[in-house]
């Protein structure tokens, strides 16, 4: 791929011009605008508002979609994210969805119905995919884009391989954002919180000239002080780290020469400065459950460093043109970014082999820094289809895809205090990787109604995947001797082709309830990886360090209803699901050394069920309640991998660093983790229980309402690792948030709570070096305005 628009400092002035000339062209409009009825469709007064979402790529009622599929918009979406949360408050808020993070505010990894990757290498392969604007968005980097003037988020569950291709064996996350209209319209909101937390955001939209011609510019910023206190003895900081500054916007022109032809044209760019993500040294006990006593949150003990930065920009066009019976639809996309993001991994300060005074707290076996950083990455994808139009007895789609991706990555590890080869501060190993990766899909589904009340779906894709991946080990000071041969190259190249498949039927039993059922085969592509650090000692030098997961398959079951009650007042949808997931593609991360390594499960077994229910008593109140449960099993008799790291025997009598609970096969040695079997075991990140429940109460007032709005998320336990340890592992979480206040049609003033309760809750772990661990959001509170146009 060409490394063209280097310039993408060019879309930075490119956003700001644009900027400048929409504002004022549509200022020249605001006195002719006229107040128009929204576009979305809703329901009376007393009922709930019709739920449109775009699951098969057209715009259906989310209850005639046989998908199981959670969609969250307006009000809810605005409370649930308010506080300057990143993309991670999607977490538990939707049934059978988990995301978390050990960069902080970007990469987020996405869990669906269990599946997911602990993978935290900048190329990590994940069967989540996330689809903005109907495009895929592959790297880890560019999933974190922030969420502002969305018009809704769907979770789309289980394979979605037709209509949504390649690594998508477990869901979507699917984001539509607001699109240019003819009427002038927009909003300006400012919040301002807890550790002097500052949001502001906005759009404006309508035409700029005549009627062939609007536009809408979407900007957002978002910062917040430092606010853990380092207390390291020998360096201590007050607040320093969790502060951020972040900037994004979104320009979009759509332009309409003619009746049948649509083109939207679309920048954007995101802009993020502040610290990663803070790691904290032995936060467990050993032999014991949950956190130690006496844990802040507030406070840390650290002698690395910690910041991070990432800058993306993004150019689309999405091009329809209305043939009458069908439309041709293109969508071209180019994204490019870079990113860097230094933590110290081990979380404390010192090494074992110093003074006491010098190290802590609790054992840290060696200091572990890292660097990984992504100097380029560029992504361009197209996709052509059809799709005929109207709500007939035969409808169908079809198209092509193609994928497109170059991504640099160099990793880094720093010296410490008590590294005894190195100066405090000094790089002693460096990886750099390069991988180039292609993909193209050819795809078509077909609906026929058979009768008003039963219609059936079928689609199938053809995918095609390679991927060429090269690692050189650029620098080495630290464990020459160790390594063997630590300097050289690496090269890997897998390629696949794959089928996928589904088939749906939906059955309306009555105008109030639909039943459906659906069979899928979803496809991962095979991946690489290794930034070889600590290849072993007794394996082949830099070979050992390189792992590749072969493709994956999925079978997927699932069946459900989906109903509307009490005049439309209430709405309850219900569905289980099965699947069985062949050569699993999985990540063993940790144990030994801060790498991962990939690999194949014979197959993994899920079930479970989704449900979703909204109810409307009167029209002041507003009820909702999701549940899930999912239950995953790995299933490989011959499967291991490696424990928690080890320490000295004088330190620990069996030398583990943690407390394994899987059947050991090779006990652990001095510096050499135990390898367990990990047969039987669920998978990481997968909670059995996943429940929220909001409520909205409003009071008239004048011209507008005094309202409150609460909503809770819990998910039950959950391991962090594919194996399974008395320490490394979470009880639950229960969070909540508060929202009091008073709106009008056109202005709003509300104070918030998040995370009320102040929950604290381990949310993932670190194993290699001691009992690390990260822990979720505190308590934040604030106030917030919004002016709407």
């Amino acid at each position: 791929m060409a490394k063209t628009l280097k310039s993408f400092s060019v879309s930075a002035h490119f956003m700001r011009l644009g900027a400048s000339a929409l504002a004022l062209a549509l200022a020249t409009q605001a006195a002719q605008a006229q107040t128009a009825d929204s576009p979305e469709a809703a329901a009376d007064e007393a009922g709930l508002d019709l739920i449109v979402v775009t699951a098969q790529r057209r715009e259906e009622n989310l209850q005639d979609v046989p998908i199981s599929v959670t969609a969250v918009g307006g009000e809810k979406l605005d409370v649930i994210s308010s506080g300057g949360a990143d993309i991670r408050f999607l977490s538990a808020r939707i049934p059978s969805l988990v995301v978390e993070s050990s960069f902080g505010r970007t990469f987020p990894r996405f869990y669906i119905r269990g599946l997911g990757n602990t993978d935290f290498d900048f190329n990590a392969s994940q069967p989540v995919s996330l689809v903005y604007d109907d495009v895929v968005l592959e790297n880890p980097i560019l999933k974190g884009f922030p969420v502002f003037d969305l018009d809704r988020v769907e979770v789309l569950r289980g394979p979605q391989g037709t209509l949504f291709g390649r690594n998508t064996p477990a869901g979507i996350v699917k984001f539509d954002s607001v699109k240019p209209g003819r009427d002038l319209n927009g909003y300006a909101e400012l919040s301002y919180g807890s550790h002097n937390a500052v949001t502001a955001q906005g759009a404006i939209g309508g035409l700029l000239a005549g009627d062939a011609v609007s536009a809408r510019l979407s900007v957002l910023y978002q910062r917040q002080d430092d606010w853990v206190d380092n207390i390291n003895p020998s360096a201590p900081e007050k607040d320093a780290l969790e502060g951020y500054d972040e900037f994004a916007a979104r320009l979009q022109f759509l332009f309409k020469p003619s009746d049948d032809l649509d083109i939207l044209l679309s920048g954007q760019m995101r802009s993020l400065d502040g610290t990663a993500r803070v790691f904290r040294a032995n936060v467990f006990e050993r032999g014991q459950k949950g956190l130690i006593s006496g844990f802040k949150r507030g406070e840390v003990a650290t002698d690395g460093k910690n910041e991070q930065e990432v800058d993306t920009y993004s150019l689309s066009a999405n091009i329809t043109y209305d043939f009458g019976p069908l439309s041709l639809i293109s969508v071209t996309s180019y994204w490019e970014g870079d990113a860097t993001s230094v933590g110290d991994v081990d979380g404390g300060f010192g090494a074992s082999f110093l003074p006491p005074a010098l190290t802590g707290p609790g054992y840290i076996p060696f200091t572990a820094e890292t660097r990984d950083s992504v100097p380029n990455l560029q992504q361009f994808t197209q996709e052509i289809r059809i799709a005929s139009n109207g709500n007939n007895a035969f409808n169908y789609q079809a198209g092509f895809f193609y994928f497109d991706e170059d991504l640099d990555i160099v990793s880094e590890n720093y010296s410490t205090l008590g590294d005894p080869l190195n100066a405090p501060g000094a790089v002693n190993i460096a990886v750099d990787q390069h991988q180039n990766s292609k993909a193209y899909g050819i795809f078509g589904s077909v609906t026929y109604k058979f009768t008003d009340q039963f219609s059936l779906t079928g689609g199938m894709r053809y995918n095609s995947d390679e991927r060429d991946y090269v690692v050189n080990r650029t620098h080495d000071s630290q464990f020459p001797a160790f390594l063997q041969n630590p300097l050289g190259t690496v090269t890997r190249h897998v390629e696949d082709d794959n089928l996928t498949w589904d088939i749906s039927a939906t059955f309306e039993a009555s105008d109030d309830i639909n039943l459906y059922a659906r069979v899928a085969k979803g496809y991962r592509a095979p991946s690489i990886q290794g930034r070889i650090l600590f290849p072993p000692a007794t394996a082949t030098p830099l070979e050992s360090g390189v792992t590749v997961g072969d493709s994956e398959t999925i079978q997927s079951y699932e069946a459900g209803i989906k109903t509307t009650f009490l005049d439309g007042r209430g709405r309850f949808n219900l569905g289980g699901f099965y699947y069985d997931l062949n050569d699993a593609q999985l990540t063993a991360v940790g144990g030994g050394v801060n790498a991962n390594r990939l690999i194949n499960a014979d197959n993994v077994r899920g079930y479970g069920f989704e449900m979703d229910a909204e109810l409307k008593p009167v029209p002041e109140l507003l009820l909702t309640f999701g549940l899930s449960y999912n239950n995953t099993e790995i299933q490989d008799s011959d499967l291991t991998t490696a424990a928690c790291g080890a320490v000295r025997t004088d330190t620990f009598p069996n030398v583990s660093l943690c407390t394994p609970l899987d059947p050991i096969v090779v006990p652990a040695a001095p510096f050499a983790a135990a390898i367990v079997s990990i047969d039987g075991n669920s998978l990481p990140q997968s909670p059995r229980w996943i429940a929220n429940w909001t409520a909205r109460y409003g009071i008239p007032v004048g011209d507008g309402e005094i309202y409150a709005y609460t909503d809770w998320a819990y998910r039950s336990k959950i391991n962090f690792f594919l194996y399974e340890s008395i320490e490394f592992q979470d009880a639950d979480m229960l969070e909540g948030g508060l929202r009091i206040g008073y709106k009008t049609d056109s202005w709003e003033l509300a104070g918030f709570v998040r995370n009320i309760t102040n929950d604290v809750s381990v949310v993932s772990g670190i194993d290699f070096n001691n009992l690390t661990g990260m822990v979720n959001e505190p308590r934040i509170y604030g106030i917030s305005g919004r002016v709407t146009f």
